[in-house]
């Protein structure tokens, strides 16, 4: 984790940031100084967590919950969309509804997220934005098209987004997580579990901690020269394994 009150004075909201990994990232964001607010459909389980009401599927909803967020804390600095979901099946499997909702929540919703946020950014000094992909967006896995092809697309929302905000000191960057230990994924069948271990170079999978901290990284002083990356957190599980 890095510095104590290193964001003090800066403002964050996090879609998604009711679940296990968004609200570890609001967590850390609180704890580096920022003011930060979970965009979901639910409260977080900590109740110590701002929240306000959004589904990241609708235009107006996340524009009233953006510019709620705005009017409460006269500022917007950082970005974070965590919210995603996925539902497996191979391609001839998958149905249409699934695959549509999926790009709702995770291609959509990240758009639209920087539609309303972009703008209210600009009336600061700058800021940062940072989308939660998955390594399954840049390679690929069985059984996962839809949301590996949600997560694709943040890799290039991310790099054109990169290129239009870059001369208003907006940065934005992608964070690559490998499999991520969370109540959701926890409760998968072992074997699953296992296998995503076997991938890993380290031997371990993920803690919702790992990723807070690298979005904490892009948020900091130090990432202030990086705009339109990607980041991976895996455990060296994008490589394939130890052999």
């Amino acid at each position: 984790m890095t510095g104590v009150n290193q964001l003090a004075g800066k403002t964050a909201v996090v879609t998604g940031g009711s679940g296990g990994i968004g609200s570890a990232i609001v967590r850390s964001l609180h704890e580096a100084g920022a003011v930060a607010t979970s965009l979901d459909l639910s409260p977080p389980p900590d109740n110590h967590i701002p929240w306000l009401h959004c589904d990241v599927r609708s235009d107006e909803s996340v524009s009233s919950a953006v510019r709620q967020f705005f009017q409460q804390n006269g500022r917007l600095d950082l970005v974070i969309h965590a919210a995603g979901i996925s539902r497996e099946a191979v391609v001839w499997k998958l149905t249409v509804e699934d695959w549509d909702m999926i790009q709702a929540v995770n291609l959509r919703g990240a758009f639209l997220l920087l539609r309303h946020a972009i703008p209210l950014m600009r009336q600061g000094l700058g800021g940062r934005v940072v989308l939660i992909g998955s390594i399954n967006g840049s390679r690929g896995k069985f059984g996962t098209s839809a949301y590996s092809a949600s997560k694709a697309g943040l890799l290039g929302l991310a790099k054109s987004v990169a290129r239009e905000t870059g001369r208003f000191g907006i940065l934005v960057n992608v964070i690559e997580p490998g499999w991520v230990r969370t109540p959701l994924t926890e409760a998968l069948p072992a074997a699953t579990r296992q296998a995503a271990e076997a991938e890993s170079l380290l031997g371990s999978l993920l803690e919702v901690s790992d990723v807070a901290s690298a979005v904490l990284f892009l948020c900091g002083p130090g990432a202030s020269r990086i705009t339109g990356q990607i980041l991976r957190v895996d455990a060296g599980q994008f490589l394939g394994g130890a052999t």
